[in-house]
């Protein structure tokens, strides 16, 4: 799974422009801002990180996390798969693919720029495809309800926009996740319901989880690798970890019923 960390002094997508990291952490930390802009209301944004591991503890026979894309994909009335990323095209990321793009579902997915962003309406099966090809070149899929993606892909917010964006660390999402306050990340992105990650004794202070977090999420501690508020538990420490020294489990069996519910009290996609 290759990394790199030549874009750290940038953060932006295409049409915008690079920001750079000091900018963007004054512009996090304006009083208020949560109150104003849109993108960064609790009540407009619900974006949730889904584990890309394959060793995740699972209660009886609940799902893989990554199923909940696959039910989204078969519910959804549209879906849409954009033609690039533009964080990485924007960035000229040379380590991820840059023709991955976002999925889109649900009616709004239909109303995006093609001028600015293209993009083409696939079956169940091809935006399948697409997510596993991105899982497996190492990006992590956050699906949910993006309020800022109705403003990238100039799209009215009527509630009917679900979003996967399929994120390496040159992308907007967790570039926001590594620079805004803790207070600001928790209510917009917080990790998937019941979900827990354990770093155990087994680790042997390579550092490799922490040089390679998209988020700085990890840190190295008296030789040790230690997760900080900011985890969002996406799997990729564990995925990389040389001596398996990183647990996750799924501590409630009807974890994804219940997040596909919630994910409909917020945003209709089907």
């Amino acid at each position: 799974m290759a990394v790199s960390r030549k874009n750290e002094g940038r953060f932006g997508f295409r049409g915008l422009g690079p920001v750079s990291p000091r900018l963007m952490w004054a512009v996090n930390r304006i009083p208020f801002i949560d109150r104003v802009v849109p993108w960064f209301k609790a009540d407009k944004s619900d974006m949730r990180w889904l584990p890309i591991n394959e060793d995740i503890e699972l209660p009886g026979s609940a799902p893989m996390p990554l199923e909940l894309l696959d039910r989204l994909i078969e519910e959804a009335s549209h879906r849409a798969i954009y033609d690039f990323c533009g964080c990485r095209q924007g960035f000229d990321c040379r380590h991820y693919p840059v023709e991955i793009g976002c999925l889109l579902m649900g009616d709004s997915a239909l109303e995006g720029n093609r001028r600015r962003y293209p993009w083409r309406e696939v079956g169940v099966e091809e935006a399948k495809r697409h997510v596993r090809r991105a899982v497996e070149a190492g990006l992590v899929p956050i699906v949910g309800k993006a309020r800022a993606d109705n403003f990238i892909f100039n799209i009215p917010d009527r509630g009917r926009l679900l979003t996967v964006c399929l994120c390496c660390e040159c992308c907007c999402i967790t570039r926001f996740s590594s620079l805004a306050p803790l207070g600001m990340v928790e209510p917009l992105q917080p990790p998937l319901d019941s979900v827990e990650i354990e770093f155990t004794d087994r680790c042997t202070g390579c550092g490799k989880c922490a040089k390679h977090c998209y988020i700085r999420a990890i840190e190295m501690v008296d030789g040790r690798a230690v997760k900080n508020g900011y985890c969002r538990a996406c799997g990729r420490c564990a995925a990389l970890c040389p001596e398996k020294a990183i647990e996750m489990r799924v501590t409630d069996p009807e974890y994804l019923e219940k997040t596909l519910a919630r994910m409909r009290t917020y945003v209709k996609y089907d």
